[in-house]
């Protein structure tokens, strides 16, 4: 499948695979960013996407910025949705508790997963089906 990008910024980087068979494309900082302990930024890639229909963006965290700076992402997973054409930008949240992290343009700082949607329409009913779960939620099924 092809994935229309087109560049907002001048020194935007197209998204990039580091592996042909990894699921997620690489996003890459457009701009500079300074993000203090606990604090959020917004941080644009510089480039917009053309999702096909039938199909939805994910941004996903980087497990090693997480790993090595305890990079987070505030929205996780951030969603794009088909019909959205503007700059794609990551909400990059630092975690560390004493260290300001840095972004330079052309650092990678997110990825971006397209996936297929089923488009589900809400249908009210009086019951929903029995199953072996019922309503347990968080922690029901033990550790």
């Amino acid at each position: 499948m092809d994935l229309p990008v087109t560049k907002l910024a001048e020194n935007a980087t197209l998204p990039s695979r580091a592996h042909e068979s990894d699921a997620g494309l690489d996003l890459y900082a457009c701009e500079p960013a300074h993000i203090g302990p606990g604090e959020r930024w917004g941080v644009g890639t510089g480039i917009g996407v053309e999702i096909p229909d039938g199909h939805a963006g994910l941004v996903l965290p980087r497990s090693g910025l997480a790993r090595d700076h305890g990079i987070a992402l505030v929205n996780s997973p951030g969603l794009i949705d088909s019909g959205y054409r503007g700059e794609l930008r990551v909400l990059l949240l630092n975690t560390d508790p004493a260290d300001i992290f840095r972004v330079e343009p052309g650092d990678r700082i997110a990825q971006l997963l397209i996936t297929p949607i089923a488009p589900a329409t809400p249908v009210e009913v009086t019951a929903l089906s029995e199953s072996a779960r019922g309503g347990g939620g968080f922690g029901s099924s033990g550790r």
